[in-house]
C-alpha cells in the first residue's frame, strides 16, 4: 500500500507542478499587451477587454474562456500576440449562455493577426453549431498589415467572418455588437451585419476608411468623430442603433437586450438531478501517471468525473482497449468512449496493449457510437491513444476495415460530441477518438496532453533512420556521435510540437483545463449543445 501511495503522491506532485506552470503562463497572458497598455486604455475612459467581459456576464468565475493560449509563442518577431488579441468564451447573461468575442486593444490596437481570424471563426462556429447568441465587443484597428496575405483572401480568412454573420442571421442566431473603440475598413461590416449595434460616445468609431486614407484617396480632410463617431452613425447615417455614454452603460444595455430574448425548444438531451462522484475529482492528479509509459486504470479516473461514480458498460469483456459506457455527468446522460491504458489478455489468450486500438475495440466503439446516436445521447471521448495496432496479424485481421468503421461512425455522428485529451492523441487514433478534424462541439486538453502523428522518440528514430540511410547511400561513413546528435535534435523539436501549449496556440484544442474541472466543462458543453436540434443520424456506407 505504501508503494501505491508513493506513486500516487509522485503523480499528484507532477500534475500540480504542471498546473502551476500553466497558471503562471495564463497570468501573463491575461495582461494582454502589458500594464502600460492597460493604463493607456483606462486613461481614455475605456475598460480592457477582460474587464468588459467580466462586467457583461452574470458571474465572471463561470466564464469558460476558449483559446486563452492562442498565439502562444507565435509572432514573436512582432512582439507576440497574447490570446490572439481577442478574448472569446462562454458566459451567461441573465441566465442565458452566450458566446462572447472581445477585441483586446492592448495587443497591437486589437489588430487581426492570422490566428486572430482563426479564433474568431472558431467562436462563430461554436455559436452556429449550438445556436446560441453571440456578442461582439469591437475595438480593433483592423488587419495586421505586415501579415495581410495570411489573413485576407482565403476561404478561412477574414472575409469568412462576415459570411458567417449572414448565415447566422438567416438561422435566427442572435448577434449583438458594441463598437467600443476603433472599427475600420472591412471590419466595419461585422457589427453592422449583426442584428443590433451599439456605439460608445467619444471612443467608438466606425467607417470604411479612416481620416488618413480618406485624405489620401479623395483629398478630403475630416476628423474621426465627424467621419464615423457615435453622433454621426446614430443621428445622421442611422448605421448604429444605440448611442451609449460609456462602456459601463453599453454593457448594461446589452444585458438588458439579452434578458428579453425568447427561447427555442431544447434538443431534448436527457437530464436528471445531478449526483456528485463518489471519488473526489482531485484524485485524478494522483491516478494519472507522470511516467507516460506506465499502465493505469482509466475507469478509476472516470469514477472521479461521472455522477455517483457509476458506469453502465457496453460489451465490457470485448475489445478491452476501449471502454464504452453509459453514464451521467452533472445529471446529463452521456456515452463515454475512453482509451483503456491497462495491458489485458483477450479471450484468445492474446496480449493487448493499453492505449492501442485493436480490431475488436474499433468494432465495439463504432457500434456504441451508433447506439448513442439512435438514443440522442451526447458522446464524450477521453483520449490517451497511441494509434491503431500495426503488424502482420492486425493487417490480416482487417484492422483498416475495422478502423474505418469507427472513423465513419464518428464522422457521421450527429449527437453533440466532446473530446478531452488526457494524455497521448497520436496518429489515426486522434481521428477515431474525435480529434479536431471530426467536429467535436468542443475539445480540450489536460496539461499532460500530447497531439502528434506519433511520439517524439518514435518520430526521431524514423527520421534519423531515413537521414542516416541517405548519408550511407552517398558513401558517408557511419558516425554514432553524429547520429546521436541528429536524433536528439529531431526529438527536441518534435517534443516541443507535441505539447498542449503548441496545440492550444494553434487552436487544435479549445483550451487547456485543470483535470478536476473536466466534469464542469462537459456539463457546460452539453448545456450549450442542448440549444440546437439534433439532426437525424445516417451512418452512410459502413462495412460490418
Amino acid at each position: 500500500m505504501a508503494k501505491v501511495d508513493l506513486e500516487f503522491n509522485k503523480n499528484e506532485d507532477a500534475m500540480k507542478l504542471a498546473l502551476s506552470k500553466m497558471n503562471q503562463r495564463l497570468e501573463k497572458i491575461y495582461l494582454g499587451g502589458g500594464q502600460k497598455k492597460i493604463e493607456k486604455q483606462h486613461s481614455k475612459g475605456k475598460m480592457t477587454a477582460r474587464e468588459r467581459v467580466n462586467a457583461l456576464v452574470d458571474d465572471p468565475k463561470e466564464f469558460f474562456e476558449i483559446g486563452a493560449f492562442v498565439g502562444f509563442k507565435m509572432y514573436e518577431e512582432y512582439g507576440g500576440c497574447p490570446a490572439g488579441g481577442v478574448i472569446t468564451g462562454l458566459g451567461k447573461i441573465h441566465g442565458r449562455l452566450c458566446m462572447i468575442v472581445a477585441n483586446d486593444a492592448t495587443v497591437k490596437a486589437g489588430a487581426w493577426f492570422p490566428i486572430t481570424g482563426k479564433k474568431n471563426l472558431r467562436a462563430q462556429e461554436i455559436a452556429i453549431e449550438n445556436e446560441i447568441p453571440i456578442i461582439y465587443l469591437v475595438d480593433s484597428a483592423g488587419v495586421f498589415l505586415p501579415l495581410q496575405d495570411e489573413i485576407f483572401p482565403d476561404k478561412e480568412h477574414f472575409g469568412r467572418i462576415f459570411r458567417n454573420n449572414a448565415v447566422m442571421s438567416s438561422k435566427g442566431i442572435i448577434q449583438i455588437s458594441a463598437i467600443m473603440g476603433s472599427c475600420v475598413a472591412g471590419g466595419a461590416y461585422l457589427p453592422i451585419m449583426s442584428d443590433e449595434a451599439l456605439i460608445v460616445e467619444g471612443t467608438g468609431s466606425i467607417f470604411l476608411a479612416g481620416p488618413h486614407l480618406v485624405k489620401a484617396a479623395i483629398g478630403e480632410v475630416v476628423d474621426k468623430e465627424t467621419l464615423g463617431g457615435a453622433e454621426t452613425q446614430c443621428e445622421i447615417s442611422g448605421v448604429t442603433d444605440y448611442k451609449m455614454p460609456d462602456d459601463k452603460t453599453c454593457l448594461e444595455t446589452i444585458r438588458d437586450i439579452i434578458s428579453k430574448i425568447g427561447s427555442n425548444p431544447p434538443a431534448g438531451i436527457d437530464r436528471i438531478k445531478a449526483k456528485a462522484p463518489k471519488r473526489d475529482p482531485g484524485e485524478i492528479y494522483g491516478l494519472f501517471p507522470e511516467d507516460r509509459t506506465k499502465p493505469y486504470n482509466t475507469e478509476e479516473i472516470l469514477h472521479c468525473i461521472v455522477d455517483d461514480s457509476e458506469l453502465t458498460y457496453y460489451k465490457k469483456d470485448y475489445g478491452k482497449t476501449i471502454i464504452c459506457a453509459y453514464a451521467r455527468i452533472d445529471g446529463w446522460s452521456v456515452g463515454i468512449v475512453a482509451n483503456s491504458r491497462e495491458v489485458v489478455k483477450n479471450k484468445k489468450g492474446e496480449m493487448q496493449f493499453g492505449g492501442v486500438i485493436y480490431s475488436d475495440s474499433a468494432d465495439k466503439a463504432a457500434r456504441f457510437i451508433m447506439n448513442c446516436n439512435q438514443k440522442k445521447i451526447p458522446l464524450i471521448f477521453f483520449h490517451d491513444v497511441s494509434g491503431f495496432m500495426v503488424g502482420k496479424r492486425s493487417e490480416h485481421g482487417g484492422i483498416i476495415k475495422d478502423g474505418a468503421k469507427m472513423v465513419s461512425a464518428v464522422s457521421n455522428s450527429t449527437v453533440p460530441k466532446f473530446s478531452v485529451v488526457m494524455g497521448n492523441s497520436y496518429g489515426a487514433g486522434n481521428y477515431a477518438m474525435c480529434g479536431k478534424a471530426y467536429d467535436p462541439r468542443m475539445i480540450v486538453g489536460w496539461p499532460t496532453a500530447k497531439i502528434a502523428v506519433m511520439g517524439g522518440t518514435q518520430a526521431a528514430k524514423v527520421l534519423t533512420q531515413i537521414q542516416v540511410g541517405s548519408m550511407k547511400r552517398k558513401g558517408e561513413p557511419a558516425d554514432p556521435k553524429k547520429e546521436k546528435e541528429l536524433f536528439d535534435k529531431i526529438k527536441s523539436r518534435y517534443d516541443e510540437q507535441t505539447t498542449p501549449y503548441y496545440a492550444a496556440s494553434r487552436l487544435w484544442i479549445d483550451a487547456i483545463i485543470d483535470p478536476k474541472e473536466t466534469r464542469e466543462f462537459i456539463s457546460k458543453g452539453i448545456e450549450m449543445a442542448n440549444n440546437a436540434p439534433i439532426e437525424k443520424f445516417n451512418v452512410g456506407v459502413i462495412q460490418t
